[in-house]
């Protein structure tokens, strides 16, 4: 039993003893540095991220709003451009196209047309032309809608869709964003009541669709918000707030 009690000197395990400490110091920096190098590169990760989706953020508004304006004066250059006679076309005579000159030539014939229509020649050819228009039987009843949705907005411009309010709806304790469009008028107004108004309701993020109610003031909440304010937020189906700022993350979240 003796025979293993003893294999080295004291020297050599002193040697031995330091050897071993030293390897586990070796190996405890090495897992150190291992520690490390993960966190480096996980920051540059996430500032390769950060600065991913700040350029986003930068470009997308004017990316949107460039193919917005592009697309616009295609669409009008594509109906307006083919109606002017060939040897008229300034587009014939040079190697390019022009962008906007559709949208230049529809300015430029609306503003004639009104000027000729403000005296009495011109009001004189516009009467005739809606008395040959109103015989026509399906054509004069879209004229004369179309003719007064167009005489109401344009007369009440400063009045309609001035006013943001809370509207409750579909249901009683849920609230939507409306758009106070005209008291009611008409019949409306006889069985509703004169402090009746009608509220706009459009559906996010697509305006140009919704729902028309008419409801009393008393329960209308008007907001001091303008009014672009609130298509803003429509738009962008509540991201965008009225005063700018949205709100602040949870940090306890994101230290979880």
């Amino acid at each position: 039993m003796g025979l293993y009690a003893q294999v080295c000197s004291p020297l050599t395990c002193k040697d031995l003893n330091t050897g071993d400490e030293m390897h586990n110091k070796n190996k405890e920096e090495h897992d150190q540095e291992i520690l490390v190098k993960p966190s480096k590169r996980k920051g540059l990760l996430l500032w390769l991220r950060n600065s991913f989706l700040t350029g986003i953020v930068v470009s997308a508004p004017i990316a949107a709003t460039l193919w917005l304006v592009w697309s616009f004066l295609r669409w009008v250059d594509g109906r307006v451009v083919p109606l002017i006679p060939a040897e008229y076309n300034p587009e014939n005579y040079l190697p390019v196209a022009i962008p906007g000159l559709g949208l230049l030539i529809a300015v430029v014939a609306l503003t004639f047309l009104g000027a000729i229509t403000a005296n009495i020649f011109g009001r004189t050819l516009i009467g005739l032309g809606e008395r040959i228009v109103e015989r026509v039987p399906l054509v004069s009843s879209i004229y004369g809608t179309v003719k007064q949705i167009v005489q109401t907005v344009l007369s009440q411009q400063e009045q309609s869709f001035d006013k943001v309010v809370l509207i409750e709806y579909p249901r009683a304790g849920t609230f939507a964003v409306g758009f106070v469009s005209a008291p009611a008028q008409g019949e409306i107004a006889k069985a509703l009541g004169e402090d009746v108004v009608g509220v706009f309701i459009p559906t996010a993020p697509n305006p140009t669709s919704g729902f028309l109610i008419y409801e009393k003031k008393e329960n209308l909440t008007y907001l001091d918000m303008p009014v672009d304010a609130g298509a803003k937020l429509i738009l962008s189906a509540g991201l965008v707030y009225p005063n700018g700022k949205a709100p602040q993350p949870d940090e306890s979240k994101r230290t979880a």
